[in-house]
Parts: structure tokens; sequence; C-alpha cells
């Protein structure tokens, strides 16, 4: 994708409908063909399972770093967005496991994100600051209600805690076996002092 005469509107007017559906299907097929054949897959890959013209997808994402910033965030949302749904769901410690394991499935499917989001292009900037603010409180909510609950330690950071997910969440030749043995241990770490004082803010 050839650099365009402007960065997307980042700030832009509410879309019309059939706008707003355009870029919705552009984002999901762009987050698929990003999976499958990397940030670099040609145009025509993400328009046609998008079903739209390449004009469409120039007009709201006039560079590739436009589109790869967006399909983040809108990842970023999405996972971000589980944590309560799964909080009404079930008892603290298992909403918090199984959004921690959420969590690790985004992070190693972002993997291939990474060298074009430290690339340097200044449509990157935010992200960094735009993954934490919206999953330290996701992740501080849970962990708060596990320690209400009694079920782990109040002391554990969140954002330590996501850093450490992170680093754990690469792709082995035993995939997510390995992710999810390493979430169990770090989740058995968090219930050794149950009951200790409330994390601090």
């Amino acid at each position: 994708m050839d650099d365009g005469p402007s960065s997307p509107g980042r700030h832009r007017q509410p879309l019309r409908a059939d706008a707003q559906r355009s870029v919705d299907a552009l984002l999901a097929a762009a987050a698929q063909v990003f999976a499958e054949s990397g940030v670099d897959a040609p145009v025509r890959q993400i328009t046609a399972r998008a079903d739209v013209g390449a004009g469409t997808l120039y007009r709201h994402f006039p560079q590739r770093s436009d589109l790869i910033a967006a399909v983040f965030r809108r990842e970023v949302d999405a996972c971000a967005a589980v944590g309560p749904t799964l909080a009404a769901q079930y008892e603290p410690l298992e909403a918090l496991t199984r959004w921690l394991e959420r969590f690790a499935g985004f992070v190693a499917t972002k993997r291939g994100l990474s060298a074009a989001l430290h690339s340097g292009d200044p449509a990157y900037d935010s992200l960094p600051g735009y993954f934490q603010q919206h999953f330290e409180p996701v992740l501080a909510d849970l962990l708060d209600s596990a320690a209400r609950a009694g079920a782990i330690r109040s002391d554990a950071d969140p954002w330590d805690l996501l850093r450490a997910i992170g680093n754990l969440a690469v792709p082995l030749e035993d995939g997510d076996d390995h992710t999810q043995r390493m979430i169990s241990l770090l989740v058995d770490g968090l219930r050794y002092g149950a009951g200790s004082a409330p994390r601090q803010a």
C-alpha cells in the first residue's frame, strides 16, 4: 500500500452506516489476512475478502500503517471487552484465568505485527499507550474481584502481569499448551498469600 496524501481521519466525523459497514469489513478482513499472510500481504487479498474496492480501502486508510494501527486498536478493544463479560459469567478466579488466557491468545496472534509496530512510523506512536489504557483497568478489576473473594493475593500489579503474559505468549512447538501451563503457574503464584492486605492503587 503506497503512502496516501494524508493520514486517516483519527478525529473524523462519525461515518454513515454504509461507510461504517465497509470499514468494519475491511478491518475484519485485514485482521484475518495479516494473521495468515503477514502485514505485507497484497491489498487485493484484503479488499477481496472484505468485498470492497481498493478505492474504499485507500479512502479510509491512505497508508498501510493506518490500516495496521486500526486493526490493532480493534483487536485491543475486542479483547478488553471480554473482561466484564467473563466477570459476569464466572467466579472471580475463573474469570481472571480465562481472561489471562484470552489476552495471551491476543498477544500470540499479534507477534507478526511486532516488527511493523516498532518500525518508527508515527502512525504507531499512540499504540503502546492505547494498549495499556485499555488492558490495565480490565485486569485491575479482575484482580481486585479475585482478591476480594479471597482467591488470590492482593498485591499483584496488573501492568507487571500483562508484561509477564506478553513475554510468555510466544509461538512454540507446543503452542497453546505451553502458554496455558505458564498461565496456570502464574495463577498458582497469585493464590499464594491470598487474603493479604489490599492491593495499593
